[in-house]
């Protein structure tokens, strides 16, 4: 019986990761190809999703060439190694539109930080009703959803939409070139209000017809379901080996971490922060994204801001400066980086907010701050967004019990401090944090299971650490998080006003 291993591979905003993992979800190898987005305007982000093919392609091929029959095996793999099944994700919800053999017509465009369809989602509120709209998917319209994004390129690039035919998103359409299956799976079809039902899992055809007419709508499947079988060998992996259906990068992490049951929180430190509440049923909130789970019979409560990590980076190279300086520095400049405040709104704001022409604001500077106190104020407002968040939640009747950490940035300690003493939330942070490309292995490694592999998932990835907030802090920061609720509406006729001038943005 040969040894059989799993491969996952995520697509990211910055990059795509792949993982090669053993049956007792050890990480035998990792590689990852960095990319950037494309901006052609203010408030569009778009890629060339091409680019996600041939990443997967040159990750897959240098995970598993050695494993193809006849090549020598490296070292680090036992002999008997076999690819038993392969797991796709990604970032989401995304608008790739192709024509009828699946080769896109147009870049695709992406989740929530692209803001381009912002009169659209307002027609489509005053042709279906704001509350109908939510009562009937889960979420408003807003720059998250799919739906006045697909309405924006059939008004603005007649020529394009006439070519359009099908309707993918990174983790689709990766399985759609492995298998030639054009499916996509439930969680992302949620994300793409108005057209998807939660509680009939079902497209919402008469509303389909108004916003995406001609487009065949793919079949929806779980993502731990399979799409289908590779038609072809790749590296080594060989054809006729499962394919997951996949799903959004998110969801995918909360899977890496078993933060799928209810009351669990997965709380996803990368490019932005993500958070998904798993709750016991659908809940209505104006301002938070209301989805099916990545596993059936599940319901999901989700925000995220627009940016995060993406700061931390701008910071990094604004600065020159490399992380650990930086987390030095702002370790020492200690709570409140020494009177500074920050909006973190550098590229609008998705949940709570809601607000595309949101914009960062740092209060209190003076002549003596340092790169360290800004540093320090960018996490600090990072963790406000999250508090902000998970009071939102609640409020809508979500009951969290138990979060759980996952991402780059839990890989130091300051972060998720910092997060943990503003919010007064516990955070488990498991053995493996490395996100959703480990989560598409354990999907894969679901579906060898259905195919008569056992596979003890859920005994690959347990906590290590708990993140504990000091309750010494606590005051501290509660005086903090009221002032960040009010810089927002402070500052924010001034913000719209300068988005205004440089972006043609409403005032």
């Amino acid at each position: 019986m040969p040894t059989l291993a799993y491969v996952g591979v995520d697509v990211g905003t910055s990059s795509t990761k792949g993982v090669l993992v053993g049956p007792d979800g050890a990480i035998l190898r990792s590689a990852t190809r960095a990319h950037a987005v494309q901006r052609p305007a203010p408030g569009h982000v778009e890629m060339d999703a091409r680019v996600w093919w041939d990443e997967l392609v040159a990750i897959v091929t240098l995970l598993t060439d050695d494993l193809a029959p006849g090549a020598a095996r490296g070292a680090d793999v036992p002999g008997d190694l076999e690819v038993a099944a392969l797991g796709v994700s990604g970032m989401g919800p995304c608008v790739l539109l192709a024509d009828e053999a699946g080769e896109p017509v147009r870049p695709a465009i992406l989740y929530g930080v692209d803001t381009r369809a912002t009169r659209q989602i307002a027609e489509l509120d005053a042709a279906l009703g704001r509350d109908t709209v939510l009562d009937r998917c889960g979420s408003a319209l807003s720059s998250q959803a799919a739906g006045p994004k697909i309405a924006w390129v059939r008004e603005h690039e007649p020529d394009v939409w006439a070519r359009a035919r099908r309707l993918f998103m990174p983790a689709s359409y990766l399985a759609f070139r492995l298998t030639g299956a054009y499916v996509l799976d439930h969680h992302s079809a949620s994300q793409s209000t108005p057209l998807y039902d939660p509680r009939t899992h079902a497209w919402i055809d008469d509303w389909a017809d108004l916003v995406a007419p001609g487009l065949e709508l793919p079949a929806l499947r779980w993502a731990g379901e399979a799409a289908g079988v590779t038609r072809e060998p790749l590296g080594g992996v060989p054809a006729g080996t499962p394919v997951t259906t996949g799903t959004i990068d998110a969801w995918s992490e909360a899977v890496s971490v078993d933060a799928h049951r209810v009351g669990d929180l997965m709380v996803m430190y990368g490019t932005t922060t993500f958070l998904v509440a798993t709750v016991a049923e659908p809940l209505r909130s104006e301002t938070m994204w209301g989805t099916v789970g990545a596993y059936p019979g599940t319901h999901n409560l989700a925000g995220g801001t627009a940016t995060s990590g993406a700061i931390t980076s701008w910071l990094r190279e604004l600065t020159g400066a490399d992380y650990p300086d930086l987390l030095a520095e702002a370790a020492a400049s200690g709570p409140g980086a020494q009177g500074l405040l920050m909006l973190p709104y550098l590229a609008g704001e998705r949940t709570p907010v809601q607000d595309p022409h949101a914009r960062g604001v740092v209060a209190g500077l003076t002549l003596e701050h340092t790169r360290g106190d800004l540093y320090r104020a960018a996490l600090e407002a990072t963790a406000f967004a999250v508090r902000h968040n998970l009071e939102t939640m609640r409020d809508a009747g979500a009951e969290i019990t138990r979060a759980v950490a996952v991402g780059g940035g839990t890989q130091g300690d300051l972060w998720t401090q910092i997060v943990s003493d503003v919010t007064g939330l516990p955070q488990a942070v498991p053995a493996r944090t490395i996100g959703a490309s480990y989560g598409a292995a354990m999907l894969a490694a679901g579906i060898a299971h259905e195919h008569g592999h056992l596979v003890d998932v859920a005994a690959w990835n347990p906590p290590v650490r708990v993140v504990e907030p000091d309750p010494a802090l606590r005051a501290t920061y509660d005086e903090l998080y009221a002032l960040y609720r009010d810089l927002y509406p402070a500052s924010r006729a001034v913000v719209h006003a300068l988005t205004h001038r440089t972006e043609g943005a409403p005032a």
